[in-house]
């Protein structure tokens, strides 16, 4: 299918449509965040156990990624829109009533699941509406909108947890998530009025491999993969599990003052995603440079919060750190835009699948070993310096993360210049420096 030259109204109204389910994503997906706490009192945890929840939801979620990529392909983002949302709400519902541990990680694993189905789906519909020059910006703004859902997870769900309880607080969700299915699935459409969606054709199962293959053996597809690891771990972890537990525990803060730091957190998501997706738009060859620059800010915002003297961080300190590092959520869509830009039409959602599969699956890591830590550091040291330690392993997979980010940087570039000296298109106009002529490692 070609691109289109320009959106219509009615690719807006379809996009908001999407935006709605993806809104319900994020705010399923980070309520524990703020009901961490409840969670364990109610499940009866520790620290690793309730890790455990978060791992489960995002393992599920970085697990189902290149299968949500073949679906959109198979049968197209509408339908698969539309499941996400029935599988959220009835995850959300279960945990509602779930009374012991193991039906609260059915619950969470049944949310992962649905929550898999969302984003990827949404991109695929932005790539059909839109013209190519405001993918970035219409993404970005989706990130934006979309965290809107983390926002309301954050204050709003503490006061409703306070106010009604743990089971109508989680019904109310999950019953309007469910509800909402129908919405997406008579509203949506999968290509503009006048084009004619391609025909899907079903992958066997012994051509699912190599066509993963075929996208993860692009170096631009590769790229995405670290750059989403490192960019978007440090501020998801915060968001996710600990932040919440670290601003009551290790900092002393109230439950509100918690909530509203976090909301802040998200605050700052929203209002940079759309000023990073348009200067990804107008300035693609700037994307890389701003990743790189985003990874020097977390070392050092990580740098702070867990060197500061004497442990106990000032509240305005917090605040600017968190603010910093929540710019990595935005700067993580560049993953996108080069599986994207990379990648062939018929490969582009498998591609976003392998992509978006890497920043989960540092968060999963980062939240188990955070949880571990913690677990085996209770009673030995006070909350204080037992969050200093566990959260340093979020350090660890961030380097991690960004070596192997500059590494796939350089081979990417050297497969740009290589097709301009074949005389091939390239996305991106790229300028040599002379790290380009280094041997790549």
């Amino acid at each position: 299918m070609p691109p289109v030259d320009r959106a219509t109204r009615t690719s807006w109204l379809i996009w908001t449509t999407a935006v709605f389910v993806y809104f319900a994503a994020l705010f399923h997906r980070t309520t524990l965040g703020v009901a961490g706490l409840e969670a364990s009192e109610r499940f009866g945890l520790g620290p690793a156990q309730l890790g455990v929840f978060t791992v489960l939801q995002i393992g599920v979620y970085a697990f189902m990624q290149i299968p949500t990529g073949l679906l959109v392909d198979r049968f197209g983002p509408r339908k698969v829109l539309t499941v996400a949302a029935l599988l959220m709400g009835t995850g959300q519902l279960l945990f509602a009533v779930a009374d012991s541990y193991g039906l609260g990680l059915a619950a969470r694993a049944v949310l992962g699941m649905g929550d898999a189905m969302t984003f990827i789906s949404v991109i695929r519909l932005v790539a059909a509406h839109f013209p190519p020059r405001q993918y970035s910006l219409v993404v970005a703004v989706t990130a934006a909108l979309g965290g809107v859902g983390n926002l309301v997870a954050t204050v709003p769900l503490t006061l409703m947890l306070g106010s009604i309880g743990w089971t109508w607080a989680f019904v109310i969700a999950g019953g309007l998530t469910a509800g909402y299915s129908a919405v997406a699935f008579l509203r949506v459409r999968d290509v503009p009025a006048g084009f004619v969606a391609p025909k899907p054709e079903p992958v066997p199962l012994k051509k699912i491999w190599p066509k993963v293959r075929q996208a993860w053996s692009v170096p631009g597809t590769r790229l995405g993969f670290w750059a989403h690891f490192s960019t978007m771990s440090t501020p998801a972890v915060l968001g996710l599990l600990w932040g919440y537990p670290y601003l009551v525990q290790a900092q002393g803060m109230s439950a509100q003052a918690a909530s509203s730091t976090l909301g802040m957190l998200v605050i700052g998501g929203i209002v940079a995603s759309p000023i990073v997706g348009a200067l990804f738009s107008r300035n693609p060859e700037w994307r890389m440079p701003i990743a790189g620059w985003f990874l020097a800010f977390a070392f050092t915002g990580w740098g702070v919060l867990l060197l500061w003297p004497g442990g106990h961080v000032p509240v305005p300190v917090i605040a600017v750190v968190f603010l910093v590092l929540t710019v990595g959520g935005p700067i993580s869509g560049v993953a996108f835009a080069l599986a994207r830009d990379y990648n062939p039409s018929h490969r582009q959602s498998t591609a976003s699948g392998l992509v978006n599969v890497g920043g989960f699956l540092a968060v999963t890591v980062a939240a188990l070993g955070v949880g571990v830590l913690l677990d085996l550091l209770e009673g030995l040291l006070a909350p204080q310096a037992a969050f200093r330690v566990a959260l340093s392993f979020c350090v660890v997979v961030l380097a991690l993360g960004g070596w192997r980010m500059l590494v796939w940087w350089r081979r990417a570039r050297a497969a740009v210049f290589a097709a301009e000296e074949r005389g091939e298109t390239v996305p991106v106009q790229l300028r040599r420096r002379r790290w380009d002529a280094l041997r790549v490692a």
